[in-house]
């Protein structure tokens, strides 16, 4: 097992060394100047030189990317060309906040999606079956942009049910000391029943607008693999003994579907901590996705670069987990 892990990490080296390149040329050709941004439309000839001085972006690409491979290996980030703080600090601040609004998407997905899979296979071309299936096929096609103004729009300016966006009201946010990041932990930690209430109440419209495609697909493979192990003749063997038909769909028939199941939850889990740009944005959520787009319109090159590469690395540690725990749910599967 141990051999294995190591050798999945060294296989990954080369995926990392390739993003970095990637998002390095890609950003140094989009149009623009990260010094005549900062200097804006007043700034004369010199004073661009010198700031372009100053931030390196006068070397040499090969230099300017060697130099952030060496920073990125010491774990240095630079430092925000616009706001002028370190990378690694903003990281630090906004990762949990994106790292939470994944966390909550996915468990309303697994929440909703798996039963609504399981129910659709058992009752297999019935109406259930198909308004599972017409759900989904709805989940998948609504745009996140669309249906999260759509619930602001409803619960929040119409019904005042819930707020529109932020991760805390302004009256406690001053008094609101987070300890970790996450602000359901920290609320919880501190025993701040208020707090809690008001961030959950947060959380809950950009987490439901962002789980909603996770949660049809996850419908959908379930359904699919749920169907598959029903036709295979141990669960014909099992209703045949007389076993209970709940017996038979969760301890048999489930189990044995978990492998497809566990693989598309890991990879939509890390598209949701990469991909949850435009529902942070929608509902002013300070986590990294708006904070990589606004660094990208403000061709922030330090932001952009040690976004991306945090984003990349849990991306890549999650499907990791997610192979390792195929030993977990199926002990035929060995790692050597």
């Amino acid at each position: 097992m141990w051999f294995y892990i190591v050798k999945r990490l060294l296989s990954l080296l080369p995926v990392l060394l390739g993003i970095t390149l990637l998002v390095f040329s890609f950003l140094h050709f989009i149009p623009g100047d990260p010094a005549v941004t900062l200097l804006g439309e007043r700034g004369t000839p010199e004073q661009i030189a010198a700031l372009r001085e100053q931030l390196g972006l006068n070397r040499p690409l090969v230099t300017q990317y060697l130099i952030f491979l060496n920073n990125l290996i010491h774990f240095k980030l630079g430092i925000s060309i616009i706001s002028g703080i370190p990378v690694a600090d903003e990281i630090r601040t906004r990762f949990p906040a994106t790292l939470e609004l994944s966390i909550a998407a996915m468990f309303i997905a697994l929440l909703l999606g798996v039963p609504a899979g399981i129910l659709a296979a058992v009752r297999k071309n019935r109406w259930l079956d198909n308004l599972t299936m017409i759900g989904s096929l709805i989940g998948v096609s609504l745009p996140v942009y669309w249906l999260g103004l759509l619930l602001i729009y409803l619960f929040a300016i119409n019904l005042h049910w819930l707020p529109p966006g932020g991760r805390i009201s302004v009256d406690l946010g001053f008094n609101f000391k987070p300890i970790t990041g996450f602000y359901v932990l920290d609320a919880g930690l501190k025993l701040d029943g208020a707090a809690l209430k008001d961030v959950l109440a947060h959380l809950l419209l950009p987490a439901i607008a962002l789980g909603t495609i996770p949660l049809a697909i996850l419908a959908r493979i379930t359904r699919s693999a749920m169907l598959e192990t029903l036709s295979q003749d141990y669960i014909r063997t099992a209703r045949a003994k007389g076993l209970p038909e709940r017996w038979v769909i969760l301890r048999h028939a489930l189990k044995n579907a978990l492998l497809p199941m566990t693989t598309i939850a890991g990879l939509q889990f890390g598209t949701l901590l990469g991909g949850a740009i435009l529902t942070e944005t929608i509902f002013s959520w300070s986590g990294i996705g708006s904070w990589i787009y606004d660094g990208i319109l403000a061709r922030d090159y330090p932001v952009v670069q040690g976004g991306v590469i945090i984003v990349a690395i849990a991306f890549v540690l999650i499907n990791l987990l997610v192979d390792l725990s195929y030993a977990f749910f199926d002990p035929r599967i060995r790692f050597k």
